[in-house]
């Protein structure tokens, strides 16, 4: 159980990290756009 825990946090966080700098990127982009 305690395995299948750590992986779900990994995938969680590493979800997590993907949807942080995707919404970075888009922020940069509006802002050299505009």
């Amino acid at each position: 159980m305690s395995r299948f825990i750590f992986i779900t946090g990994g995938v969680v966080s590493s979800l997590g990290k993907g949807i942080a700098s995707a919404s970075l990127g888009a922020i940069l982009q509006a802002r050299g756009l505009t």
